[in-house]
């Protein structure tokens, strides 16, 4: 299912406008950028800024989980296990699964979402494009972005729950 779904996505959604649109989605999530961002907005309201240390330790917890799962569950990367495609970004190192971006993405949209459900539901739009941009850019299976996604959404909930107690 994973490379059927990867080779529709390759053979049927490129054209100029999806892969700028998409390039530039993955950009946003590189390093947890626009999440930082939402952090530091939060950070400047005094009645929020707890929500500002949830987010930083949650996109941080999943990061280094993502980090420790790559080597050890080891999947090669799409354009390393089918090459011959061009990539549109910088060719990333490392291995595949769980997708970083994802647990990342979806570790700060989860905490968004507990913020404010409007601005959380935006945040879960974006971190599912990110999620599916990794995909797009040959980068990532579905699966990878799946379990990256599934493991944000548990980092989350567990910063939520030690930051309750």
């Amino acid at each position: 299912m994973d490379v059927t779904i990867l080779n529709y996505v390759q053979n049927h959604l490129h054209n100029r406008f999806t892969d700028f649109f998409f390039t530039l989605l993955s950009r946003l999530g590189n390093a947890g950028v626009v999440w930082f961002f939402f952090a530091l907005c939060f950070a400047l309201d005094p009645a929020r800024r707890h929500y500002a240390m949830m987010l930083f330790f949650a996109v941080a917890l999943a990061h280094i989980i993502s980090q420790i799962l790559k080597p050890i569950i080891g999947r090669p990367r799409p354009f390393v296990a089918y090459p011959g495609r061009q990539l549109l970004i910088h060719t990333p190192g490392g291995y595949s699964c769980p997708s970083g971006h994802s647990a990342s993405s979806f570790a700060a949209a989860t905490i968004i979402f507990f913020v404010s459900r409007p601005l959380g539901i935006f945040a879960l739009a974006l971190a599912c494009g990110i999620a599916f941009s990794r995909v797009f850019l040959f980068v990532h299976y579905p699966s990878d972005t799946m379990f990256g996604s599934i493991l944000g959404v548990l980092c989350a909930l567990l910063i939520g729950i030690l930051y309750r107690a």
